[in-house]
């Protein structure tokens, strides 16, 4: 950053600096807890040796905050994934079951963006398919923020839910399953080739929720990669350009994905563990009836708290499935 030729490329510029201040401020956080640590045991020495109820009550909350910053800083050791960093682009796509799915994949729209909310992300819903009565049939939407794929990338895989269909003039208990798909957003350092011939791009007027959801207009794009039958579509943007550009965005990511899974198809890296996207590869099991439980499966982490995690409480489970990941790594 000291040479006289750093400006000479902005963008190469910008980008060097916004991961030298990522490194700066792990750095920071460090030699604060370490300060943090050692202040806390002079605290702890001198309760020892003169009990005082004021000062160990002030003892018990420094403790409290420094565990959870240990927390925090463990988490964040534990993103170092090449594409942890980056934005996310994020799927769900209901299975079969009609309204009962539709509404279960519109629950799990809700309960990400929730989650977005509180961990700081920016959620942008790229395309909105709503379903005939009510749920979605498929949304694709860009998680913005630092680490945002790291922290996301345990939701990959199939969400089943067990509940009294609210559908159901019967109360029968009703069992639904959808799908989520979470890839990392390549930047311009990536460089993935598309010959215009390999492409079909389609415009047509938007359809969706509104409101919320997106901003009503009548250029959205669709874009199909041939060789490959990958389809992209964008119609939150507020022209056509914009469209395009989101959708062939996301298409660049998906076959780059797509030619890092057929590298390293034995880890599945960007993937996490996820080996196909099918009923049978189920990561998680949220039962309302006839108990209350959220469970994965890869983990065996599980909660009683369904309200709660439908609100957005993803943390321990984003946290167990890291530590699991890591402990997949490397088994020793």
């Amino acid at each position: 950053m000291a040479q006289p030729d750093f400006w000479d490329n902005q963008e190469k510029a910008q980008k060097l600096i916004s991961e030298n201040n990522v490194l700066k401020e792990k750095r920071d956080s460090f030699l604060k807890l370490s300060e943090d640590y050692e202040n806390e045991l002079t605290a702890l020495d001198l309760l020892r040796e003169e009990p005082d109820s004021d000062l160990q009550t002030e003892v018990e909350t420094d403790l409290i905050a420094l565990q959870e910053a240990f927390h925090n800083y463990e988490l964040d050791l534990l993103l170092s994934g090449k594409y942890d960093s980056h934005n996310a682009l994020f799927e769900i796509h209901p299975g079969a079951g009609g309204t009962e799915a539709m509404d279960w994949g519109q629950m799990l729209l809700r309960m990400y963006q929730r989650y977005c909310d509180t961990a700081g992300f920016k959620f942008e819903i790229n395309d909105y398919e709503p379903g005939e009565e009510a749920g979605v049939k498929s949304v694709t939407a860009r998680v913005v923020g630092h680490n945002a794929y790291g922290m996301l990338k345990s939701e990959n895989g199939v969400h089943r839910l067990v509940r009294i269909s609210p559908f159901d003039s019967a109360k029968r208990r009703h069992t639904s399953f959808a799908s989520v798909e979470v890839i990392p957003e390549i930047d311009d350092s990536i460089k993935i080739d598309i010959d215009p011939k390999d492409l079909r791009i389609d415009v047509y007027r938007s359809s969706g929720a509104g409101g919320q959801h997106i901003n009503k207009t009548s250029s959205a794009v669709r874009i199909t990669h041939l060789p490959t039958g990958i389809v992209t579509t964008s119609q939150a943007q507020r022209s056509q350009i914009q469209n395009r550009e989101t959708a062939m965005n996301e298409l660049r990511a998906k076959l780059f994905h797509l030619e890092e899974e057929k590298k390293r198809k034995q880890k599945q890296a960007l993937k996490g563990d996820q080996k196909e996207i099918g009923w049978g590869s189920q990561i998680r099991s949220y039962v309302f009836h006839p108990y209350n439980l959220v469970k994965d499966l890869r983990t065996g982490y599980e909660t009683a708290d369904t309200t709660g995690v439908m609100d957005g409480k993803l943390q321990p489970f984003i946290y167990s499935y890291l530590q699991w990941l890591l402990s997949q790594e490397n088994p020793e």
